[in-house]
């Protein structure tokens, strides 16, 4: 277990009258921040989420029958930094292929001590960093001791940082190993891991179910068209098995010796993908911000198999977007938008 006080109070981000600041996707991607920087400010806002200084509300969820689009909008507060956020997603074209699908997501922070807004935001580098971050706690957490071995299965938005973020929590790690079907997908990922660590490389895999058997630590980000559905037979014992997308089999969850979520109801509303025959799923032996709080436990044994469940929370958007906000503002970007004058 690791810490158990909440973190200090974040710097204060001054807000800009009731004007916004409008940082677009071009200014968010000109803002140079460190691994270690996101993973710091993404275990922080769990930390104070554990601590009950923090709110984060179940998300709402609207998608039509067709299943063509889905809609989530979640609320949160950030008691560490005392901001209140609205984030809002939209994909559209599930039914179709990559490269016809349309996705839009936002973020709006105010300033809960001078009640005014500070920055509305493009959410997509937010969520490309904190979801590999969280993906990257949990094998630091939950991950069996001397865990040496990894498996990405994907190589989209959330697969191509995935190797990166694991080596900065466990450094220790010398075979990774990808999945992947898209070959522009297999080549971004051996470019971003080559950007933050030189000289490493990883081992394209065909056969997954082989790969999986021998990996410690497996995180599954593909898509819903992925041919990958790794079966609990196949994990070896100690094994974690991180869930963000696609790839892993129902009975990863429903056979694993300890499950771990983020959030066990975001995994109710999110994972019904995972459910059994009867439509259920487990219950969640621990949520995990009391692991990082360093009240429970992510694993128990070496040699259990964990699953676990990695679904954003809000507060950890919030947390990063206000620190996306605070370089943005000292670096002079975005665009005063006086939209309630």
């Amino acid at each position: 277990m690791t810490h158990t006080a909440p973190p200090p109070a974040a710097p204060r981000t001054p807000a800009d009258g009731t004007a916004v600041r409008a940082l677009s996707t071009s200014d968010l991607a000109g803002i140079e921040i460190s691994l270690a920087d996101v993973v710091e400010t993404v275990e922080n806002a769990y930390r104070t989420l554990a601590a009950g200084l923090s709110d984060n509300p179940r998300k709402l969820t609207v998608k039509p029958r067709d299943g063509h689009s889905v809609s989530y909008a979640m609320l949160g507060r950030d008691g560490s930094r005392d901001v209140v956020a609205i984030k809002t997603s939209y994909k559209h074209g599930l039914d179709k292929g990559r490269e016809e699908q349309h996705y839009y997501t936002a973020l709006t922070l105010y300033d809960d001590v001078t009640g005014l807004p500070v920055a509305m935001m493009d959410c997509g580098r937010i969520g490309s960093l904190r979801t590999p971050a969280v993906s990257a706690l949990l094998a630091r957490e939950c991950a069996a001791p001397g865990a040496r071995s990894a498996l990405v299965i994907g190589t989209g938005t959330q697969g191509r940082l995935a190797l990166p973020f694991l080596l900065t929590t466990l450094p220790e790690l010398d075979r990774l190993m990808l999945f992947g079907t898209h070959r522009e997908g297999i080549a971004a990922v051996r470019d971003r891991l080559r950007a933050h660590f030189p000289g490493r490389d990883v081992e394209v895999v065909t056969d997954v179910r082989a790969a999986a058997a021998e990996a410690d630590v497996i995180v599954a980000t593909a898509g819903p068209h992925t041919p990958a559905a790794v079966e609990a037979d196949v994990l070896r014992p100690g094994a974690l098995a991180i869930l963000v997308g696609h790839g892993l089999a129902p009975s990863t969850l429903h056979r694993a010796d300890r499950v771990v979520a983020t959030s066990e109801a975001q995994m109710n509303v999110t994972g019904t993908d995972m459910a059994d025959a009867d439509g259920r799923l487990p219950a969640v032996d621990t949520e995990f911000p009391p692991v990082l709080a360093g009240t429970a436990a992510g694993r128990t044994t070496p040699h259990e198999r964990v699953f676990a469940y990695n679904s954003g929370l809000v507060v950890t958007d919030i947390a990063l977007g206000h620190r996306f906000a605070q370089l943005a503002i000292e670096q002079g970007l975005g665009t005063r938008v006086p939209l309630w004058q």
